[in-house]
């Protein structure tokens, strides 16, 4: 009932002790409001991802770092309470110069987040899949995530280092790169825009932090299933559009057949049931609370 039966501290050193112990692959599905974050959790996977692509578009806006880390923490931290599983949020860069970045940090801990990432693109960023994009120099990402690192007071709260490079100056550039964000104190990396399995297999190999790999659709890379990024040392492994893209996919075309038809009459098997829905928002963990809220039955 409510929100996540764990509290955030909880859910971060699960989310660490779980990262140190096992080699397997951590999946963490996009979830582009509170409610599919639980249906996430509901389906088995491991985590919960909130892509800073999905809160601009969630606004109607191009990722293009126009949403505000206000904004981004908001719904980052509307998602983590609703469920038990942890919350890794996109930060873009921080949302300004490296102390920016180390008030990002804290913001987002206050959120209830287990971690987040933040990237080497100049301001203002766009997405890591579009051409155009421009990276800061070593030093500049170097500060960014070392600030990142001094301003959490959570030492359970994942810090981790995206670098954009490699589309831009090649796959030997980001390896080095991402051992200097390492270095820096960054306790995961996110290597954007990798072409195939071997190019992750090499930035797992350069470093002794988790490796996370995006799957997103239509990008530059390949589409790899999680067994392969296993193979290839991945540790965290997110589909951060995905949903977003199913849910708006369907709404368009159930409103295609609403403005053909005038009817949805055909489309209720491709609706989420409202018994369905009630079980998902825990209508019967409320009548247990409070008899008066829930007093009724859905019929099928």
């Amino acid at each position: 009932m409510l929100y996540s039966t764990l509290a955030p501290a909880e859910k971060r050193r699960l989310f660490c002790e779980r990262l140190r112990g096992t080699d397997d692959v951590l999946r963490l599905p996009g979830a582009f409001n509170p409610l599919s974050a639980r249906l996430i959790e509901r389906k088995g996977f491991e985590g919960v991802y909130v892509s800073g692509a999905v809160v601009a578009a969630d606004l109607g806006l191009p990722d293009i770092g126009l949403t505000t880390l206000t904004e981004v923490a908001q719904r980052a931290g509307q998602i983590a309470r609703m469920t038990d599983l942890p919350t890794l949020v996109d930060a873009d860069t921080g949302f300004g110069e490296p102390m920016n970045a180390a008030r990002t940090v804290q913001t987002l801990e206050d959120a209830g987040v287990a971690g987040m990432h933040v990237e080497d693109q100049v301001n203002p960023k766009r997405c890591g899949h579009l051409d155009g994009k421009q990276v800061v120099d070593l030093d500049t990402a170097v500060k960014r995530v070392r600030a990142a690192v001094e301003g959490r007071r959570d030492p359970d709260f994942l810090v981790m280092a995206r670098t954009d490079v490699r589309a831009l100056e090649g796959l030997d550039v980001a390896v080095d790169r991402v051992r200097a964000l390492v270095d820096a104190g960054a306790d995961a990396v996110f290597p954007e825009a990798l072409t195939g399995l071997a190019e992750f297999e090499a930035v797992a190999s350069a470093v002794d932090v988790p490796v996370l790999a995006n799957m997103t659709e239509f990008g530059k890379g390949r589409l790899h299933t999680v067994d392969e990024l296993r193979d290839a040392g991945v540790r965290i492994v997110i589909w951060p559009v995905s949903l977003l893209r199913l849910a708006m996919g369907e709404a368009s075309r159930g409103l295609d057949e609403l403005a053909e038809r005038g009817t949805q009459a055909r489309l209720l098997d491709r609706m989420q049931h409202r018994a369905d829905l009630y079980d998902l928002i825990d209508y019967e963990g409320y009548s247990a609370f409070d008899g008066d809220v829930f007093d009724f039955t859905v019929e099928r």
